[in-house]
């Protein structure tokens, strides 16, 4: 039982839990540089320049900052009250695999370089700088996101067909000649012109093929703002009437005031609850 801790235990759990100390600020920050360093470490050792001069010592470098999340994780399942808890926690799992990927890659050398996703544990500087309040407004904006998934969903829907009819229709007009060898390939070229990248290893020739090519050039440009819009309304929808009902049946958002039934599916919202 947690009552029979003892001392040096319990401090443990408030220097490497906790951020409210010096001791755990300091924990954390000095966890945040080696994770940057390590994952440097790793980013160096995939470049066969740099690992052909200084391999050994990057490898000495990644061992040791490999023994060094390995004994941080086995401390925290010591220290921590529930053990389970934390080794099938989010936390947990990024913390396993901030290390495993490396004794793995002893037998299996691809693999080692998964160890590059300890990266994600930089997010506990959000805790260490005390911006956890900023986590609301990313709260509101992914509801925004939730309600608006219908439309996007649509819009995503037609975005796709204009990439495949474009596609196939410069595909009928430029041929393999121009470099549209087949439809997978012209559909790729759309996908970049409307996205406005344009990367050129695909341009059309034919004079027609440019009129299709300024066509679709001009819907990217015309669509690249649609989904800001269609979020923006929704947030801004949620800010005017904080008060809603979620449907059960599709999960649309219900903002009219007096509203009896979902406007999406119909379902009744008398079963639904007030968010």
């Amino acid at each position: 039982m947690f009552s029979k801790r003892n001392p040096f235990r319990d401090k443990l759990l408030v220097v490497i839990f906790g951020t409210d100390t010096k001791a755990g600020k300091l924990f954390d920050l000095i966890l945040l540089w080696a994770i940057i360093l390590s994952v440097f470490v790793v980013i160096l050792e995939s470049m066969e320049v740099i690992e052909l001069a200084i391999g050994k010592f990057l490898m000495i470098l990644e061992w040791i900052f490999t023994i060094i999340f390995t004994v941080e994780y086995f401390l925290r399942i010591y220290s921590t009250r529930h053990p389970r808890l934390y080794i099938f926690s989010f936390w947990g799992i990024i913390d396993l695999f901030s290390f495993l990927p490396t004794y793995i890659g002893v037998f299996f050398a691809s693999v080692h370089f998964l160890v590059a996703i300890r990266i994600l544990r930089l997010i506990r500087i959000f805790r260490i700088l005390k911006l956890t309040r900023y986590f609301r407004e990313s709260q509101e904006l992914g509801k925004a996101l939730w309600a608006s998934a219908h439309r996007i969903a649509v819009f995503f829907l037609v975005l796709i067909l204009i990439v495949l009819i474009m596609g196939s229709l410069m595909y009928v007009i430029e041929g393999g000649q121009n470099g549209f060898e087949s439809i997978p390939q012209s559909i790729y070229w759309a996908i970049i012109t409307v996205t406005t990248v344009g990367y050129g290893d695909v341009v059309p020739v034919t004079s027609l093929g440019k009129i299709v090519s300024s066509i679709i050039m001009i819907i990217g440009y015309s669509i690249i703002a649609v989904p800001t819009g269609i979020i923006s309304a929704e947030m801004a929808r949620s800010k005017k009437d904080p008060v809603s009902t979620r449907c059960t049946n599709c999960n649309f958002i219900e903002t009219e005031p007096g509203s009896k039934f979902c406007r999406e599916c119909g379902k009744s919202l008398s079963e639904s609850n007030q968010t």
